[in-house]
């Protein structure tokens, strides 16, 4: 009988060369995650549902098995950190693609991808690690770029402002999620880790949807089609790999890897939409992704 092979486990080359083409083809799914939202005609929530749901359902063959001869290995309150790593992920994936709706795509995803930040700070002020001179650098650096852009957007509109408002607090979750993860990421390979996230994350944005009266169904058929593709490329193709190359690759190479998600997305941005970028995120984006480069250098291995 021919042995299933992972979608993760088609990536793991043995050469150097062929990781970074795996790294650039990871970074490049994931930026087409926000035009593909734009694209889809339905509410943030259903669409973060959806998302998870079809990422996890796709993942099961493989994720599942893994899970279930690996979970002994954890405790009960690496359990409940792996079922409150799903919960920050749903919540990230809501307001990131709610701040769509509000603010341009160069200022929300330049924004969302400051969680590197936010770890540094959490890793010092709750789990007690050292923080040196460069995250302390970083984190001026970021906040300057962080004011440009905001700036920026408040003088096109108070909904600009909330969309920056939204995609950091996404930032802020995101960095929950990784926090979280730590402990159980080291007893756990990624498919173990990353199948039950999503599907936690799928079911607890279900519940939202079904609370908040949103409907799952009666979207139109290009609707349904973005929401597939977001799951295959970005969710699978792109977070997937992720995940899986903080355990093969740098961490401060794959951070310089993603601060080209941003680039990517606002060129898609303008090819497909006609979106041009404002000119304060051509100001304070690289000043932002410089703290999150800086920020890096001192965040440790998470795979």
């Amino acid at each position: 009988m021919m042995e299933r092979t992972s979608p993760l486990a088609a990536l793991k080359v043995a050469h150097r060369g062929h990781r970074w083409v795996a790294l650039a083809l990871c970074v490049a799914a994931m930026s087409t995650a926000s035009v593909l939202i734009r694209l889809a005609r339905a509410p943030a929530l259903v669409q973060a549902a959806w998302r998870m749901l079809l990422a996890a359902i796709l993942l099961a063959p493989w994720g599942a098995p893994r899970l279930v001869s690996e979970w002994r290995a954890l405790s009960r309150g690496e359990l409940a950190m792996l079922c409150l790593s799903g919960v920050a992920l749903a919540l990230h994936l809501a307001v990131w693609i709610a701040s769509l709706s509000y603010t341009t795509i160069a200022s929300s995803v330049i924004l969302v991808n400051t969680n590197p930040i936010y770890v540094g700070l959490a890793s010092h002020y709750i789990l007690g690690e050292r923080v040196g001179r460069r995250t302390v650098l970083a984190i001026v650096v970021a906040l300057v770029g962080s004011t440009i852009v905001s700036y920026g957007d408040l003088r096109l509109s108070d909904e600009a402002l909330l969309g920056d408002a939204l995609a950091l607090l996404g930032a802020l979750l995101m960095s929950a999620y990784i926090l979280l993860g730590r402990a159980v990421r080291r007893k756990l390979s990624t498919l173990a880790y990353v199948w039950p996230c999503y599907g936690v994350a799928g079911v607890l944005l279900l519940i939202l949807c079904v609370v908040g009266r949103q409907p799952m169904l009666g979207y139109d058929s290009t609707t349904f089609l973005m929401l597939g593709l977001l799951a295959i490329v970005p969710q699978v193709l792109g977070h997937s790999t992720l995940n899986w190359a903080l355990g093969h690759v740098s961490p401060v190479l794959i951070t310089l890897a993603i601060l080209g998600e941003p680039i990517g997305a606002s060129i898609l941005a303008l090819l497909i939409l006609g979106e041009l970028p404002p000119v304060t995120a051509l100001v304070g984006g690289p000043l932002i992704l410089a703290g999150v480069y800086l920020a890096s250098k001192e965040e440790p291995v998470l795979g």
